[in-house]
């Protein structure tokens, strides 16, 4: 039975994949899905374009920017499935490789 994991790509750049990383990363995504680990992915905006809400209170309150103030972030994402966890680490290497910044890995419950 596969397992689902999350697969974040962390960047401490304030701009995009460059044309190269670009292609490397869509070589990737066919990889992905020609060999059946493919679930979903995406790249995100800036921090700056983040808005927080917090409606644990009485009323929603919404923050412009990002929850931390952080040098690096969030910049997308890999949802992949995978036998087990040393393939998905496996998988994540290459996808670390393709987009040229750090992933981090982590199994959904």
């Amino acid at each position: 039975m596969n397992v689902h994991y999350l697969v974040s790509v962390i960047d401490d750049q304030s701009s995009s994949g460059t044309p190269d990383e670009m292609a490397a990363i869509d070589a990737f995504n066919e990889r992905l899905q020609a060999e059946g680990h493919w679930v979903f992915a995406g790249g995100l905006a800036a921090p700056s374009a983040a808005t927080v809400i917090d409606n644990r209170g009485g009323e929603a309150l919404f923050t412009d920017g990002p929850f931390l103030e952080s040098k690096e972030y969030l910049a997308g994402f890999w949802i992949i499935t995978a036998p087990d966890l040393d393939v998905a680490l496996k998988l994540a290497a290459e996808g670390s490789k393709a987009c040229n910044r750090k992933v981090e890995v982590r199994p959904f419950l």
